[in-house]
């Protein structure tokens, strides 16, 4: 088999997008007629409701395009089902406000599924040398350890895209980002042993990408149409799994999603601190707090672009270990003293 040729690839992110970017269009011209809108009142927004359930369309035309181009496979039907029924969820809980624990149990359920059609971490590199193998127990045929990373990582990437949908425009574009770094780390050279086996993968990230820029187009704001968790949850699920296929990419993923997944450990910590339930939202996210001193909703955007495209960039370009371990912990540092620094002057404010 031949490699797949940067024409071929720029032809499937062209289509990918023009088909994203019409099928908008209609979703915000037909969704009012079949009362497919957002519910501003129900989080004290006082505005006229938009679309809103854009993940009907992002998924469409991923699955789509996904069976179209790429070949068939176990791995890949296991990814299809298992995101299909993140999707469903996300969907029924957009309509009916489904228990956080049901969704949670899915998404190990969803999880579980990856992992027995052979998407799954079996290892991870050691900056220090060699790799950490999560390989050497396995039960009925299934690496134990391994199964119980990739439910973790699957759980946490999701979740973490999920609350990151608290601007418009904030998980799309980051999503962009992220999924574009994968789909550069897949093709560059002479870090893969078998360039063609990471063409799926490729394919896959590119439709991605390009699914999320189209909606960008549309969730920039002043937002035409909303995502909902049908997309959020989709979009988290789909960046964990593309990341653990054909071979991991755990830490490249990590890095461009960097700031959002310790914003998301902050919170869940500050809410056990306080007493609270994890899964009860507020309004104290990072993205929140920006926008509480007085930041527009623009400029904390470009703010999580720029520093998810600097992370995205040096995860590509940095191919070893320890220096992805060093960049992770700058970035570590960089957010606490962030974050702290915001603590401050919103008290100060108050």
């Amino acid at each position: 088999m031949e490699p797949i040729s940067l024409n071929y690839y720029g032809l499937v992110a062209l289509g990918s997008f023009l088909l994203t970017f019409v099928l908008v269009l209609l979703a915000i011209k037909y969704f009012p007629r079949f009362g497919l809108m957002d519910r501003p009142r129900k989080y004290g927004l006082k505005r006229d409701p938009i679309p809103y359930y854009g993940g009907l369309v992002a998924f469409f035309v991923f699955f789509l395009a996904t069976v179209i181009f790429v070949d068939f496979s176990i791995q890949l039907f296991g990814l299809l089902a298992a995101t299909f029924l993140i999707f469903l969820v996300g969907f029924l809980d957009d309509l009916f406000d489904i228990s956080p624990m049901l969704r949670l149990f899915v998404q190990i359920i969803a999880a579980s599924l990856l992992v027995v059609s052979g998407i799954g971490i079996l290892s991870i590199p050691n900056p220090f040398g060699g790799s950490i193998d999560f390989s050497f127990l396995i039960l009925y045929g299934i690496p134990v350890l391994g199964a119980i990373f990739t439910i973790v990582w699957v759980v946490l990437i999701t979740n973490t895209m999920n609350f990151l949908d608290g601007i418009s425009g904030l998980s799309s574009g980051v999503t962009f980002i992220s999924a574009l770094s994968i789909f550069v780390l897949s093709i560059r050279p002479g870090i893969h042993a078998d360039i063609i086996s990471q063409q799926p993968v490729a394919l896959m990230a590119l439709i991605f990408a390009f699914v999320a820029l189209a909606f960008v187009v549309f969730d920039f704001p002043p937002a035409k149409i909303l995502m909902g968790n049908t997309g959020s949850t989709f979009f988290g699920f789909l960046l964990a799994a593309l990341a653990i296929y054909s071979g991991g990419k755990v830490a490249t993923a990590a890095l461009v999603l960097g700031v959002p997944i310790l914003d998301t450990g902050w919170v869940i910590f500050r809410r056990i601190f306080e007493g609270k339930k994890p899964w009860h939202g507020d309004t104290k996210h990072l993205h929140h707090r920006l926008l509480y001193l007085g930041l527009s909703e623009k400029t904390v955007l470009f703010i999580y672009y720029g520093l998810s495209v600097l992370f995205g960039a040096l995860a590509v370009l940095c191919v070893s270990s320890v220096q992805k371990l060093f960049i992770f912990i700058g970035l570590f540092v960089a957010m606490m003293i962030l974050i702290s620094g915001v603590l401050i002057v919103s008290r100060k404010k108050k």
